[in-house]
């Protein structure tokens, strides 16, 4: 879950960096091009922007991704804890019994804890990438999502570019006016409610 603001931020540098392509590249692909009749030369150039703290608090689909993460989190600690209670019990009992053992039980103890130790930190491991892989993946989701949707939104507003915007993480002016963050919301739960 710490992860998600560093995701969202990644992804609006993404989708910034991919607009700034298709802006300057529309450009060049312009100067070549014959203007239409009801193309203005002047034509306002108008950025817009939404912000990603609201859009997380408000959008149904990133909560409902983020429950999934967290649950799937909470099932991994589970196991862990499970599987290290397991090996504690195991120790315990070797513990017990190490006055009494000979030394090459002693011997087959220790190989015994070496491997309990190996196998919980490869489960570990184990958990730890597929919960990444977990989180990715639904981040992905949600930003295809966004874009698909700011893509729609865009035909009839004309913005040429729709920023994201995080406290903290501000790198241009931004005037209210130009503050999408409830149609974008609104719309993004409009589509996710007709497809639930």
């Amino acid at each position: 879950m710490k992860n998600i603001s560093t995701y969202l931020s990644l992804l609006s540098l993404a989708l910034i960096g991919v607009l700034f392509y298709l802006h300057f590249n529309a450009a060049e692909k312009k100067d070549h091009e014959v203007v239409r009749g009801d193309q203005k030369e002047n034509a306002p150039f108008k950025i817009a922007y939404f912000d990603i703290d609201s859009l997380q608090a408000k959008y149904d689909y990133f909560k409902d991704v983020s429950d999934k993460v967290k649950s799937k989190e909470s099932s991994m600690t589970s196991q862990l804890n499970s599987l290290q209670q397991k090996y504690q019990k195991r120790m315990k009992e070797l513990q017990d019994k190490a006055p009494t053992m000979t030394q090459t039980e002693g011997e087959a103890a220790q190989r015994e804890y070496v491997q309990m130790q190996q196998k919980y930190q490869e489960n570990q491991m184990s958990l730890e990438q597929d919960l990444k892989k977990h989180q990715i993946d639904m981040m992905t989701d949600v930003r295809n999502k966004i874009e698909d949707y700011l893509k729609k939104y865009n035909k009839d507003k004309g913005y040429a570019f729709i920023l994201s915007y995080e406290p903290g993480f501000m790198l241009y002016y931004r005037d209210s006016l130009y503050d999408i963050t409830s149609d974008v919301i609104n719309g993004l739960n409009a589509e996710y409610k007709a497809k639930k």
